[in-house]
Parts: C-alpha cells; sequence; structure tokens
C-alpha cells in the first residue's frame, strides 16, 4: 500500500463527502419522508461510476490512479451505494442472477439488521 494510494483514497472522498454534504444542505428546504438528499446523492454517484467505470474499461483494462480517486474516493465518499450497484451490474452483465439476487436482498437485510442491532446496542452504552 503506497502512501500515494492513500492520498488519492483520502482526498477523492473528502470532496465526495463534501458534494454529498452540500446536496443535503440546499435540499434540507424539502421536507417529506423520502430522503431525497440522498436519493440524490446515489443517483449522481451511480451515474458518475458508471461514466467514469465506462470511460476507463474503453481505455485500459487496467485501472490507474485515476480509479482511486474517482470511483474509490469521490464515488466512496459520495456514496457507497454506487460501488454496490457497480457491483450488482457485474453480477447481472455475467449472468449470475442467483449471485446477483444473494447479493443485493442479502445486502439490504444485514443492512438493516445492523443497523438495528447498533442501535439497540447504543442503548446499552
Amino acid at each position: 500500500m503506497k502512501v500515494t494510494s492513500l492520498l488519492l483514497v483520502f482526498v477523492g472522498g473528502g470532496l465526495g463527502s463534501l458534494l454529498r454534504y452540500i446536496i443535503g444542505v440546499v435540499l434540507k428546504p424539502i421536507n417529506t419522508q423520502i430522503p431525497y438528499a440522498t436519493l440524490l446523492a446515489n443517483v449522481i454517484g451511480c451515474t458518475l461510476l458508471g461514466l467514469f467505470m465506462g470511460f476507463i474499461a474503453s481505455k485500459s483494462p487496467v485501472p490507474g490512479t485515476q480509479h482511486l480517486f474517482f470511483a474509490v474516493g469521490f464515488c466512496g465518499g459520495l456514496t457507497t451505494f454506487s460501488t454496490f450497484t457497480l457491483e450488482n451490474m457485474r453480477f447481472l452483465e455475467q449472468g449470475n442472477l442467483l449471485t446477483f439476487l444473494f447479493y443485493a436482498v442479502g445486502s439490504f437485510a444485514l443492512g438493516i439488521c445492523f443497523l438495528y442491532l447498533g442501535m439497540l446496542l447504543h442503548r446499552f452504552l
């Protein structure tokens, strides 16, 4: 693990997180039951990651340092949903429907369960 790689992920992640915060501030006046800021951040992140991965795939089969900065850092800071969606898209592209279903449903179910577990644990700490 190189220091340069860590810095690329760190700076990209910071910028992605900053954008997520800005989206939240801008959309805060919209007071509804649906978390539009998160939805928008996820949609932007998925779109940008898809564009980036498509661009990278057309240029080189091996991701370079741009991948660390943009895909891992920026899109990861903006939303992990974009990475999750990319992973599921890969399963579908490869025809792994069972793996897709297991991973997608399992990730959601585990996420809900462990979020609830964390909330329960919080009461005892």
